[in-house]
């Protein structure tokens, strides 16, 4: 099939729509992505990039039509908007031109967020008479509200029309947890259209062969903790500092280790320095995809957390998957779906949004298990993440809607 994947975010960043594509290309497709520049999460476009541009138009056999926009900078909710703002613009149009010529069968929209992705597929849509189909990973106009980017009311009522406008014109409608159905319901008319597709985790981290991180390694007689992905308002930092701060207080031997970048990294920097943990928390930087199962085999556990609010609880981390394939236990400090999936597994221990307490009594819990205890939830893990998140099953799942959607037949 010729197969049109619309994403703001695309390779060199590291999202879970590169190795989709890539393994669709395997297949037998023709995959074409229209995305921006490579700016995520630093907000500034990354350096190799610049130097040579045209490294960038081709992944893995998929053609990538690339169209400017604003980058997302630091801190900012302007230039955030304006970030989310230019890429839709720029793709509905500049976009829709360099495809011009192109005939697709099927249009798939990768959504982590925000939802003005999908504009530019309603666009293209429209003028190629070809089927959409959008993948929710995040929740809007809701998640606006949780992390508080947006607090008016009439913006939020105004925000909720786009979804409605947007999942409306879409032939299916795909929801990443078994609660985000409800969440689509609201804006979706016709809930035929709506179906679970969750995350999977990258093949790599299933057949990589790992070596340790040195850096990590060299704490071999302490418990080492690691979270890896964004660090932003969403995860919860102030509940991870404070559980930091009590297993200070108690002198547990306990290091965790965070990898990865995002909006909060300056003030978790200053935190660190402020309440003197720099002997119990480290911040390792952002490293590429390829890099992460040598993380991951480095450490002992691996944390997941989210903040208490409605909208969080409905969603499963994509990090949950990754840490499942991984075969290391979980620690979770989250409600809802991804708790449950954490507790169904038996992979790990799980408290809930912003019990920190809770958490510390956990991490020093886990440190004193045995290894043949810790190996069960390790094993535990990889089994459910072969059960529940298969990726071969679930992107054989996907081509099939993309054959029901072609043929107008959705079932």
């Amino acid at each position: 099939m010729r197969i049109l994947v619309i994403t703001q975010y695309f390779w060199p960043e590291n999202f879970r729509i590169n190795d989709l594509t890539s393994e669709l290309v395997k297949r037998g497709h023709e995959v074409t992505v229209l995305t921006g520049k490579p700016n995520y999460p630093e907000g500034d476009v990354f350096p190799e990039f610049k130097d040579d541009s045209n490294r960038f138009s081709d992944y893995q056999g998929v053609e990538v039509v690339r169209v400017p926009m604003m980058t997302r900078g630091q801190g900012s909710l302007i230039k955030l908007l304006m970030n989310y703002l230019s890429y839709a613009a720029s793709a509905s149009t500049l976009g829709a031109f360099k495809l011009r010529k192109r005939k697709f069968d099927v249009i798939f929209v990768f959504e982590p967020s925000p939802i003005t992705v999908g504009i530019p597929a309603v666009v293209i849509k429209k003028l190629k008479k070809v089927p959409v189909i959008f993948w929710v990973l995040d929740l809007w106009p809701e998640t606006l509200e949780a992390v508080g980017v947006v607090k008016s009311n009439a913006a939020l009522k105004v925000v909720g029309g786009l979804v409605s406008f947007i999942y409306n014109r879409c032939d299916l409608v795909l929801g990443q947890s078994r609660t985000f159905l409800k969440g689509i319901e609201k804006y979706c008319k016709d809930k035929s259209k709506i179906k679970y597709f969750p995350s999977w985790s990258e093949v790599l981290f299933a057949d990589k062969v790992t070596k340790d991180i040195e850096s990590i390694k060299q704490y071999q007689n302490d418990f080492k903790v690691l979270f890896a992905g964004n660090i932003g308002d969403a995860q919860d930092f102030s509940s991870i500092l404070n559980m930091v701060e009590l297993l200070k207080s108690r002198d547990v031997n306990v290091k965790l280790f965070i990898v990865g970048d995002g909006r909060k990294l300056d003030w978790l920097k200053e935190q660190i320095q402020e309440r003197g943990l720099q002997d119990w928390m480290f911040l390792m930087g952002r490293h590429p995809l390829e890099s992460m199962p040598d993380f991951y085999t480095s450490a002992d556990a691996l944390l997941v957390t989210l903040k208490r609010n409605d909208v969080f609880s409905m969603t499963i981390p994509g990090k949950i998957q990754s840490y499942l394939t991984a075969g290391k236990p979980i620690l979770a400090m989250l409600d809802g779906e991804g708790s449950y999936v954490i507790e169904e597994s038996k992979s790990g221990l799980t408290c809930s949004s912003g019990d920190y307490e809770q958490l510390a009594e956990h991490i020093v819990t886990m440190s004193l298990l045995s290894k043949n205890k810790l190996d069960e939830m390790a094993n535990n893990a990889k089994q459910y993440a072969d059960k529940e998140f298969d990726r071969n099953r679930l992107i054989s799942q996907l081509e099939s809607w993309f054959q029901d959607v072609s043929n107008h037949s959705v079932d």
